[in-house]
């Protein structure tokens, strides 16, 4: 994450958003049970914390938390995407990650009480689920064994980080734009990007120019069909991947 620019007060939990009390529900238990950090708490644990939750419905383009802000609750993602960035000294944004369905975030300040690092925008209409840190907090600390957890989440992050440097040195524009667009898709073959061109090219890690450059050189070869605004039809799969891990002479 960038360092952080400018500190603002922390978004009012309701404003711009309906928040409800959470309903006994399978798919928010399975928010609690299947994330890294919260699925290692016994079940008495997380029936605690899902007691003490709500949801939380935002709707396309609402900001969530900016980088900065005081930090004091953290989401999961019930339904929709939600894209982090970050910002530089100018003013200028950069697509960290897009989280979807499932993903947890807004844990970093759970452990060292600092300020948001990032933004938070979500890209759809999203339902998330809030936790405040104090509750998760409580629980984390009553099972001590949950350290090694937390260890291995945050050396999975710093994997993650390790590959993104390194796409940054080694891949070419079109590499990078191949190898995100196949992460969009996940197994589908028609997929919708979520998110701007702009948004595009800072998930790359180029310009919007050079991003559609290399899309316009993939429907080309005949890879990628264009179906509509952000609707795309992965033609040749195999061509794509290849060309993700084709490093540059």
């Amino acid at each position: 994450m960038s360092p952080h620019t400018v500190t603002r007060p922390a978004p009012s939990a309701t404003a711009g958003a309906r928040v409800t009390t959470l309903p006994r529900s399978m798919t928010e238990r399975r928010i609690l049970e299947t994330t890294q950090l919260l699925g290692a708490l016994p079940a008495e644990a997380l029936e605690t914390l899902r007691s003490k939750s709500t949801l939380r419905d935002v709707v396309r383009n609402e900001v969530l938390f900016r980088q900065g802000d005081e930090a004091s609750e953290l989401f999961g993602i019930v339904s929709g995407r939600v894209a982090i960035l970050t910002k530089s000294p100018d003013g200028r944004e950069s697509l960290v990650a897009v989280l979807e369905e499932g993903a947890l975030f807004g844990e970093l300040s759970l452990f060292d009480e600092g300020p948001r690092s990032a933004d938070a925008r979500a890209l759809e209409a999203t339902q998330l689920l809030v936790l405040d840190h104090a509750a998760v907090r409580d629980a984390i600390e009553a099972q001590p064994q949950l350290l090694w957890v937390i260890v291995r989440m945050f050396a999975r992050r710093l994997r993650a980080t390790d590959d993104s440097l390194a796409d940054a040195v080694f891949l070419d524009v079109p590499a990078r734009t191949a190898k995100r667009l196949l992460e969009i898709a996940g197994d589908a073959e028609q997929f919708r990007l979520p998110m701007t061109q702009e948004d595009l090219a800072g998930l790359v890690g180029a310009s919007r120019e050079r991003v559609n450059k290399a899309l316009s050189l993939f429907t080309k070869l005949g890879w990628l069909e264009v179906e509509g605004r952000n609707r795309y039809r992965i033609l040749d799969r195999a061509a794509l991947e290849d060309r993700a891990t084709l490093y540059p002479p």
